[in-house]
């Protein structure tokens, strides 16, 4: 089916902090949206002031999807995230409504509209034994192993950078292959709707650290200690998890185990949400050399939230118009 017949969903992509879902918001007060998440953080049930997940008001404005799903126990992929994500535009568009698909989880937005590349899957067995020994060396002394084993996929991952230090082995190790071989081996998807791509891109670092900086200050006085203490009293969770590995979740754990005080959960906290908005900046770059129909619109901009739903109306409706 060519492109243009197909209907349309929408990606609104951005750095933490950028304002997704005040656009996405004002997207739905224009269009008849559905908002799916693209977030590896919202799917788990509780962790709400950490992930500053939509409010309930912000989600009885339109239906939201992906969100809540899992307990922290459990884990989450983006081969389940493009499964899940397919099913419900589907359904979305099935309705007469339009799928917007909006998040921080970049590597999710790349599998959706690129496709997965042949990675093997998980084994329990093996990453237990990557942790028993990551607990007995350290990750820095996994990532030296890394380096001897695929020395592409170790440069890329700083020397804690478990979750991913974790997976490179693991995939190294059962494929015997390097990873970058591996992910060049991968199926375009089946095209079932036309993307239209929106981009929140900050104009200024300087003014988005400040709001990183700010949004961290307002998780602690929401009570984002409580709510981790209140997590690990229901749940048997650990700090490996991927759920507990999310940004703020795991400083706020090293400051309840008494690794870090107050003045240091601030800091490290806010420095990693700096360098997690870093790596999604990276993504958008490269997104923009590979979708040239991308969006972008300056987060930063007083009315962005406008200039959001002034572009995604535009490209609506000339696309309405060509069909007819």
């Amino acid at each position: 089916m060519p492109a243009m017949s197909l209907p349309p969903a929408l990606l609104l992509l951005g750095p933490t902090a950028s304002g997704k879902t005040a656009c996405a918001l004002a997207l739905a007060r224009a269009l008849p949206v559905e908002i799916v998440s693209v977030d590896s953080a919202l799917v788990y049930r509780g962790m709400d002031i950490g992930t500053a997940k939509p409010s309930a008001a912000e989600r009885a404005c339109c239906p939201h999807h992906l969100i809540d799903i899992l307990s922290p126990e459990e884990s989450y992929s983006a081969a389940r995230f493009c499964d899940d994500a397919r099913r419900l535009m589907g359904e979305i568009t099935a309705r007469g409504h339009i799928p917007l698909l909006t998040g921080g989880t970049m590597l999710y937005f790349k599998a959706l509209r690129e496709g997965l590349s042949a990675l093997p899957s998980a084994d329990a067995a093996l990453r237990a034994d990557i942790e028993r020994r990551a607990r007995t060396a350290g990750w820095p002394a996994l990532h030296a192993e890394l380096a001897r084993l695929d020395p592409k996929a170790a440069a890329r991952l700083a020397p804690n950078d478990a979750q991913r230090i974790q997976r490179a082995l693991e995939i190294v190790l059962i494929a015997g292959q390097p990873l970058a071989q591996l992910q060049a081996r991968h199926e375009t998807p089946r095209a079932t709707h036309r993307f239209i791509p929106l981009a929140l891109v900050p104009s200024a670092r300087s003014e988005l650290h400040a709001r990183i900086a700010a949004r961290f200050d307002q998780m602690l006085a929401a009570g984002l200690l409580d709510e981790l203490a209140a997590l690990r009293r229901r749940y048997r969770l650990d700090p490996e998890l991927p759920s507990m590995r999310a940004v703020g979740y795991r400083q706020a754990w090293a400051y309840l185990d008494g690794a870090l005080d107050a003045a240091s959960l601030r800091e490290q906290g806010i420095a990693a949400t700096r360098q997690l908005a870093k790596r999604q900046s990276t993504w958008l770059r490269q997104f923009r050399e590979r979708w040239p129909d991308m969006i972008e619109i300056d987060c930063l901009r007083a009315d962005a939230a406008d200039a959001i739903r002034a572009a995604t109306l535009a490209r609506v409706n000339a696309s309405t118009a060509r069909e007819s």
